[in-house]
């Protein structure tokens, strides 16, 4: 007869979590210690190394934790809390607003994400629900979005007060919505690297706001300390686990990293109370999140990936994120809605019939993709056709000469052009102009034609040049799979209620420039947008 199998606290759901964390913590070795605190890619990993609208926002959060449990993943590296100063900074799309107290109301996808945490709970203690949920990351730590000229991973010049004001508030929020870690950003204050900050990380985050979740560096973030990256290795292993960091993301050379900080922890470079403060909360993140009781992806969610309700769910997402910046020129009847009934118009761009162009960067692959071969969604080509009349011939050209719009008879036209997919430092700009053929395209339909032209970026752009020409601007941002939804209110079954959550600039010698600025002079300011009242006559 097998032997009873021994009663393990940690393994004990019906412990606190508190036992359940000392109790392993107890059994652990130092080796089992650091490989917590070590996350390595999933190229490298295999099981012999390892073993509204902020109401609108947290529904989209319910909905991705239901998509990203049924992957199997169990933590999603969002949201992202940056507040973009600039929108040279080519991460400006991953930031909500300019304005902090937007991105504080958007902090509400955490409750989405991760349930809402209970009424009862110590402030800064990490909250995971059921089996629905997934541990969130608030990122990235701190002061990402203000660096000089928009540069990434730059140095972000301010004043104390300015830091805690504008960058700091939505971890105050995060933290009190239980987000269960905290990234930490690339970037410098004041020419300190943030992976080095010992007063921020420890100091702040961990002993004056409590924050009892675990800290992560960002990708390969603690070999920047360094300049050039990896110069030093021993030396930045030794300041990224001093300032406070938990989790190591290495993610190739794991090994290097487990040598190193056990050489350093051996030689009593680093204390062991440091490792096991790193373990606890790392532990205390993964015992709430119940992964000792469902380590395993549940099959049983299969169905939630691109289910149609998630689907009319982003769709609505994009209909109220439009923002309508004209509509009609001076002295002539506005363009929007457009009828849906028209003998023959035109739809042009770069981007109408393009998913690749509409999701962006961070997508299928890191930098974007091109095309419709990537994933499975709805163009704004389709959208429109889906739309119109079916006795209206829609005709599209992507790229039309300047003689094809006055040479053939158009109820008018549909111009959707914008930025190529990017990430990260990839997408930093110096000029922030919309790449070519776009502004060509837009001359060659809108000098002969009504036009309406979308703009599919992920920040403001150079625009002033053209506006004129346009009887209609909408500032579609990126968005994503379910372009339909852009055709929704084009065509007035849906009004315009967007507002720009960043300042609109006239020429980038203006930057950096947000609202409250003293010599604040936009092309459209931050809050404005147009409103139309849905066609139902059509």
């Amino acid at each position: 007869m097998a032997a009873e199998a021994e009663y393990t606290k940690y393994q004990d759901p019906n412990q606190t979590i508190k036992v359940r964390i000392e109790d392993l913590l107890s059994r652990m070795t130092l080796a089992e210690k650091i490989g917590q605190m070590t996350q390595i890619e999933r190229t490298v990993a295999s099981g012999e190394v390892i073993e509204q609208d902020p109401d609108l926002v947290k529904k989209i959060g319910a909905a991705t934790a239901l998509e990203v449990r049924a992957t199997g993943i169990q933590y999603t590296f969002a949201p992202c809390i940056a507040v973009c100063r600039d929108p040279r900074w080519g991460r400006c799309y991953e930031s909500y607003s300019e304005d902090h107290t937007v991105v504080q109301a958007m902090t509400e996808i955490i409750s989405g994400l991760q349930g809402e945490i209970p009424a009862n709970s110590r402030k800064g203690v990490p909250f995971v629900g059921n089996g629905t949920k997934v541990a969130a990351c608030a990122k990235h730590y701190v002061g990402d979005g203000g660096t000089i000229d928009g540069i990434d991973e730059n140095n972000t010049v301010i004043s104390r007060e300015g830091l805690m004001s504008i960058h700091m508030p939505a971890y105050l929020d995060s933290i009190a919505k239980g987000v269960s870690t905290v990234m930490i950003s690339y970037s410098s204050w004041n020419g300190i690297k943030m992976h080095a900050n010992q007063e921020l990380i420890t100091g702040y985050l961990k002993n004056q706001l409590r924050f009892r979740g675990f800290v992560i560096s960002d990708f390969q973030g603690i070999d920047k300390i360094t300049s050039p990256p990896h110069a030093n290795y021993t030396y930045s292993v030794l300041t990224g686990i001093q300032a406070g960091i938990d989790m190591i993301m290495v993610p190739y050379d794991y090994t290097e990293f487990i040598d190193t900080l056990t050489s350093l922890v051996n030689q009593n470079f680093v204390p062991m109370s440091r490792i096991d403060d790193a373990v606890r909360r790392i532990l205390r993140v993964k015992f709430t999140a119940g992964l000792f009781e469902r380590p395993y992806a549940d099959y049983s969610f299969v169905n939630e990936l691109g289910r149609q309700e998630h689907r009319d769910l982003a769709r609505e997402a994009v209909r109220k994120t439009l923002v309508l910046l004209k509509n009609g020129k001076p002295n002539e009847n506005p363009l929007l809605p457009l009828p849906k009934k028209a003998a023959k118009i035109l739809v042009a761009g770069t981007h109408a019939d393009n998913l690749g162009n509409q999701c962006g960067g961070w997508t299928i692959t890191w930098q974007g993709t091109n095309g419709n071969n990537n994933t499975i969604g709805t163009t704004i080509l389709d959208g429109i056709k889906k739309t119109v009349d079916p006795t209206t011939e829609v005709v599209y050209n992507e790229n039309p000469d300047p003689n094809y719009a006055k040479s053939v008879e158009f109820s008018y036209a549909i111009v959707v052009v914008g930025e190529l997919p990017y990430a990260e430092m990839f997408g930093d700009s110096s000029d922030l102009t919309i790449p070519d053929p776009g502004p060509s395209i837009i001359a060659n339909v809108c000098g002969y034609v009504r036009c309406v032209v979308v703009l599919v970026t992920g920040r403001p752009v150079v625009i002033q040049p053209y506006v004129s020409m346009m009887d209609a601007l909408v500032a579609a941002w990126l968005p994503g799979t379910e372009g339909q939804g852009v055709a929704d209110v084009l065509f007035g079954d849906y009004g315009f209620t967007g507002k720009l959550s960043r300042t609109w600039f006239r020429t980038v010698d203006q930057l950096p420039m947000s609202v409250g600025d003293q010599n604040y002079d936009p092309l459209f300011p931050f809050g404005f947008g147009l409103t139309t009242q849905p066609n139902k006559t059509q």
